[in-house]
C-alpha cells in the first residue's frame, strides 16, 4: 500500500475540501481502492479472489432480507470529516435515497451496516481507523471479516456505537455462526467465507 500524505492540521472547511479534492483526482490503476484514512490519502491494491468471495458471501446472505428500497455497494465513497476519513467500504447497506453531497458521496452515518474486510497489508486500518471513524459517524452495525486475526480467521460484529467507540456485539471464529440483529435478522454462515 503507499500513501501521499497530505497537509491535515484541521479536517474542516478548506482543508476537507482540499483533501476530498486530492483523493478525487488521485490516479490510481483500475481496482485499486483509493481512501482517506486518518487525513491521509491510501492507495490499496486491487482485493484477492478470496477477498471478493467473501465480499459475494455476505452479500448473497444480506440481499434476501434487506427492503427493496435499500441497497447493497461494494464502490460507494463514505464520508467522516470529524475523522478525516473518506472511505470505500469492502459492503455497504444503505437506503437507496440517503442524502448524497454534493459531490456524490454519502455520510457513513446514513449506512445501516459496513462490512470491511481485512487484507494483510492493511488490516489494522479496518481494525482500528475504520472502526473508529463508523463509530464516530454512528454507523449501527459494522462487521469486520479479519482472515489475518492473530491465531484464526474470525468475524466480529460491533453495534452500538457511542462516543465514537463501539460495544462488541458478537465474535466468532471462521468455521461458526454469527447472527446479524434487526433489521437484519440474518444468520452468516462463517465456515462458508474463504481464508486466503
Amino acid at each position: 500500500m503507499s500513501a501521499l500524505t497530505v497537509d491535515h492540521s484541521s479536517a474542516s472547511g478548506r482543508e476537507w475540501d482540499d483533501l476530498v479534492r486530492v483523493w478525487e483526482e488521485t490516479d490510481a490503476p483500475e481496482g485499486c481502492k483509493v481512501e482517506i484514512i486518518e487525513g491521509i490519502v491510501t492507495v490499496a491494491p486491487p482485493p484477492s479472489w478470496e477477498h471478493n468471495d467473501a465480499a459475494d458471501e455476505v452479500q448473497r446472505v444480506l440481499y434476501g432480507v434487506i427492503p427493496r428500497d435499500w441497497g447493497i455497494y461494494q464502490n460507494l465513497g463514505l464520508t467522516v470529516p470529524e475523522r478525516r476519513g473518506a472511505f470505500v467500504p469492502d459492503l455497504v447497506v444503505i437506503p437507496k435515497k440517503a442524502p448524497r453531497g454534493d459531490r456524490g458521496y454519502s455520510a457513513a452515518g446514513e449506512a445501516r451496516l459496513v462490512v470491511e474486510i481485512t487484507s494483510r497489508s492493511n488490516a489494522n486500518h479496518d481494525r482500528i481507523d475504520k472502526f473508529r471513524a463508523y463509530a464516530t459517524a454512528a454507523v449501527p452495525l459494522y462487521l469486520l471479516l479479519d482472515a489475518w486475526h492473530s491465531g484464526k480467521p474470525t468475524a466480529t460484529l460491533y453495534g452500538q456505537p457511542k462516543n465514537g467507540m463501539y460495544r462488541v456485539l458478537d465474535t466468532v471464529a471462521y468455521d461458526s455462526e454469527l447472527k446479524l440483529p434487526e433489521p437484519f435478522n440474518v444468520t452468516l454462515d462463517t465456515g462458508l467465507l474463504p481464508v486466503a
